[in-house]
């Protein structure tokens, strides 16, 4: 199998498995407990924040642990937008995850927030002009992709956060596809927080990370116990924690020698199916994206067919998101960007891991020739 749906999944890191397990087994202590089991515990788990924090350059304790990228988000933008008392208004994109489209949605529903929409371009990119059309004087949040997980876009994330500050508003970003492709550091992005999600950078599913700078008043989402300093109530994943302070330590190392035989992979791979698909089309920023990811349209055959045929030959990828899987509608991401609906339907997306060689991008090139055509499509070989 070639597996090439890293941006839903990726497998879980033989090292975060290793440093989780003792916390799964002996050391099964629960943190707020005073007793030495409980306080070694309470140690992994302030270590293993400690570590993410570094990566991130913020400090321990802007660190907050979460059960994944959706509930980071969740809590980034109601819990900012709640917090702040500038005003009742936030700004998105239309490419944004539905974890982020569907809290500000929340907002506005339920708390009488005004929601406005940053246009993007065809290519996915929100461009200053168009932020700058969407802020108002009562902005108190700004939400914005790092990286778009459908087309690979990366926004110019420090402009338009200089942009938004001018502006009296936050700013967070979704930085869950970004993590071990980009830097994260959210000095150098401009940002107030950042979104992550574990199991894109090899930790086990159900861990995520919100950082969140620790001066700014969060509104939480969970109320409990008051774990987390008071911002994520709930008996702490310390075996998560730990895996995740180990993939995304481990990703942030591997990173400077990764990024660039990963993206010359993802040129040669584009280049032979556009070579070979006289119809098919790369969607997203063509020079600012993603290096491990590679989305097309497909004029003329259905993408789910053609996934089909994929799977048939051992190559796995998607059509897109995988938090709206099971849907009919097209992609939004791809109709925001201005593709019609019946050719969004056609998207095929490739992402590619740390693994990835050259042998099997080249297999799995051909094998989406041999599908398209299996299924109808025009191919020049």
């Amino acid at each position: 199998m070639i597996y090439l749906d890293h941006a839903a999944t990726s497998p879980v890191r033989r090292e975060a498995i290793e440093a989780m397990w003792p916390y799964l087994t002996g050391e099964f202590g629960n943190p707020s407990s005073v007793h030495g089991i409980g306080d070694r515990a309470a140690h992994a788990l302030a270590d293993a924040r400690a570590s993410v924090a570094e990566v991130l350059g913020v400090r321990p304790g802007d660190v907050v642990f979460t059960s994944g990228g959706t509930e980071a988000d969740n809590l980034a933008v109601k819990g900012l937008a709640l917090g702040t008392p500038r005003g009742r208004h936030v700004v998105v994109s239309p490419i944004e995850h539905e974890a982020v489209l569907e809290s500000a949605d929340a907002l506005a529903r339920l708390h009488g927030f005004a929601v406005s929409e940053a246009v993007v371009d065809g290519f996915g990119r929100v461009a200053p002009d168009a932020l700058a059309a969407a802020l108002r004087p009562d902005t108190a949040l700004v939400s914005l992709h790092y990286a778009n997980n459908e087309v690979g876009t990366v926004q110019p994330i420090a402009d338009l956060a200089r942009l938004a500050h001018e502006a009296g508003a936050l700013v967070h970003t979704d930085a869950v596809q970004a993590a071990g492709w980009l830097p994260l550091g959210l000095d150098s992005l401009g940002v107030d927080a950042l979104s992550l999600s574990g199991h894109k950078v090899g930790a086990p599913k159900g861990m995520g990370v919100l950082a969140v700078r620790g001066r700014l008043p969060l509104e939480p989402v969970l109320h409990g116990g008051g774990q987390e300093r008071g911002r994520r109530s709930g008996t702490e994943n310390v075996a998560g924690a730990v895996a995740l302070a180990t993939a995304l330590r481990l990703a942030e190392e591997e990173r400077a020698g990764l990024v660039e035989r990963i993206a010359a992979l993802r040129d040669g791979f584009v280049r032979r199916i556009l070579a070979g698909l006289p119809d098919a089309r790369l969607t997203g920023d063509p020079v600012d994206r993603l290096p491990n990811l590679a989305s097309f349209t497909l004029a003329g055959v259905s993408g789910e067919s053609v996934l089909l045929e994929l799977e048939r030959r051992g190559v796995i990828a998607s059509s897109g998101s995988a938090c709206a899987a099971g849907r009919d509608e097209p992609s939004h991401v791809l109709t925001a960007m201005g593709v019609d609906a019946p050719l969004a339907q056609t998207a095929v997306r490739f992402a590619f891991g740390r693994t990835a060689n050259a042998e099997e991008l080249a297999a799995a090139a051909s094998a989406m020739l041999d599908a398209v055509a299996a299924v109808g499509g025009i191919v020049t070989k």
